[in-house]
């Protein structure tokens, strides 16, 4: 995971110490944020379930081309999972990709031993080739890596016409990054997202998943991988696409959790606002809404 911009003093550091994950790949921690990248049960496996299986690339993997864009590139891990679930269905898979990331010394700490040693050679070279120069061209790979504020580099992605089979969201978490859960962002995103196409993201939020359907989108649920499963954890994650596509219903607490409170979604009207002014705006409508408060739900539906 990573930011945009977010009208503060970023980490920028040079210097990224690998932290070891339950599956044992690495992830950094974000002094700014006070988060780690990835899900400390495992970073790759993350990276997999969450992304690459979501929005069904073991399927799409046998058509000859594929599109992706990477929101939030950070460490460069679900575009590796991507490419390796790829092309480990379909060698000859023409891939075109872009990546956005605000803070580059992300993906150049992660291009080191161990980092790299769960990736394949040629994913390994990809890695190393947009961390260094920031694109990699090869014979069944285009990709770019746009460095500087999403909400703004998306435009980009935008004017160039480019549209993706499989979007990955994969910023910090909405209370610490609010930017980049807006609706307004949200909007821009999903311009670059084909028809049957799928957007996948960690977060179950009811404020996420209230500005997808304000997006356009419908939704629909990661569900856990494992019973019993505490809960607090009713899902991994959230699927989203346009009316048609297939997806895994939400539950009906899930359903419920839509009509909370916690379902405000952020606003951010010249996708330039900054963390703070967003957070207050959304304390404010939730002040002022007769939706059912977040905690009435989970009492009912005896979330500990």
């Amino acid at each position: 995971m990573d930011s945009g911009n977010l009208n503060i003093s970023m980490d920028r550091s040079t210097s990224w110490i690998p932290q070891p994950t339950e599956d044992g790949s690495f992830t950094f921690f974000s002094e700014t944020f006070g988060e780690t990248f990835h899900s400390t049960e495992g970073a790759r496996a993350e990276a997999f379930v969450k992304f690459a299986k979501a929005t069904d690339l073991p399927e799409k993997a046998a058509r000859d081309r594929l599109y992706l864009l990477d929101v939030c590139y950070g460490l460069g891990y679900n575009t590796a999972a991507a490419l390796e679930t790829v092309w480990a269905v379909n060698p000859d898979c023409q891939v075109q990709l872009y990546g956005l990331e605000w803070d580059a010394t992300v993906p150049q700490g992660a291009i080191v031993p161990p980092l790299l040693q769960s990736w394949s050679p040629d994913v390994q070279t990809v890695l190393k080739s947009l961390a260094e120069n920031h694109i990699c061209q090869t014979e069944r790979l285009q990709a770019q890596l746009l460095i500087g504020d999403a909400r703004q580099t998306i435009d980009q992605v935008i004017q160039s016409g480019f549209t993706a089979d499989a979007i990955f969201f994969d910023p910090f978490s909405p209370r610490r990054c609010p930017q980049l859960w807006t609706v307004e962002f949200f909007r821009q995103v999903v311009r670059c997202l084909v028809q049957d196409g799928k957007l996948a993201t960690y977060s179950r939020s009811a404020c996420v998943r209230s500005a997808m359907l304000e997006a356009g989108l419908t939704i629909g649920t990661i569900p856990m991988s494992s019973d019993p499963h505490p809960t607090h954890e009713w899902s991994q994650g959230t699927i989203a696409a346009w009316t048609g596509t297939a997806l895994q219903t939400l539950t009906q607490m899930e359903q419920e959790h839509l009509r909370t409170r916690a379902a405000i979604p952020y606003r951010d009207p010249t996708l330039t606002d900054s963390a703070e002014v967003i957070l207050a705006r959304h304390q404010e409508e939730q002040k002022t809404c007769n939706r059912e408060s977040t905690s009435s739900w989970r009492r009912r539906w005896r979330i500990t």
